[in-house]
C-alpha cells in the first residue's frame, strides 16, 4: 500500500473523529487506530437512573417484568453504562466485586463489563446496600440495562 494513502487515512480519522479503521486492498491491509493495542482497565460510572427502561417489544416485556424485581422509592438502579458481556468477578476463580446485602461506596467497583476485548471496570455512582444484583455473570448486557439496586 502506498505510504500517501496511508498518510491520507491517518488524516481522515483524525478530521472524523473515528477511533480505528482498517482497510484491506487484496492480501494487504493497514490498521490506524488512536487506541493502543493493549489498553488498561477503563473505568466507568454507571449514570443515575430511576426506572427500568421499558420493552420494546410485546415477547420482551414478560420476560423484563419476571427477571427484575421493581425498585421501592428509597432505592436506586444502577444500569449498565455500554453493551457487552457482564461478569461479577475479575476472574472466574476469584470473589464476585458485591453481593447483595454488602454496602457499596461511591466508587467502588461493582462489576466487570467486556466490549471488544476490553475490560471495563464499572464503579457505583452512589453508596448503599446492594438489595438486588439482576444480571448473571456472563450475561450479555444492553445500553440502560438495570444491573444493581441499591437502597
Amino acid at each position: 500500500m502506498d505510504i500517501r494513502k496511508v498518510k491520507k487515512l491517518i488524516e481522515l480519522l483524525e478530521e472524523s473523529g473515528i477511533a480505528e479503521i482498517e482497510i484491506k486492498e487484496g492480501e494487504e491491509s493497514v490498521r490506524i487506530s488512536r487506541m493502543p493495542t493493549a489498553p488498561a482497565a477503563q473505568h466507568y460510572v454507571a449514570a443515575p437512573m430511576l426506572a427500568p427502561p421499558a420493552a420494546s417489544t410485546p415477547a420482551a416485556a414478560p420476560l423484563a417484568a419476571v427477571a427484575s424485581p421493581r425498585p421501592t422509592t428509597n432505592e436506586n438502579v444502577i444500569p449498565a453504562p455500554m453493551v457487552g458481556t457482564y461478569y461479577a468477578a475479575a476472574s472466574p476463580t476469584a470473589k464476585p466485586f458485591v453481593q447483595i446485602g454488602d454496602e457499596v461506596k461511591v466508587g467502588q467497583v461493582l462489576c466487570i463489563i467486556e466490549a471488544m476485548k476490553m475490560m471495563n471496570q464499572i464503579e457505583a455512582d452512589r453508596g448503599g446496600k446492594v438489595t438486588a444484583i439482576m444480571a448473571k455473570n456472563g450475561d450479555p448486557v444492553e445500553f440502560g440495562q438495570p444491573l444493581f439496586v441499591v437502597e
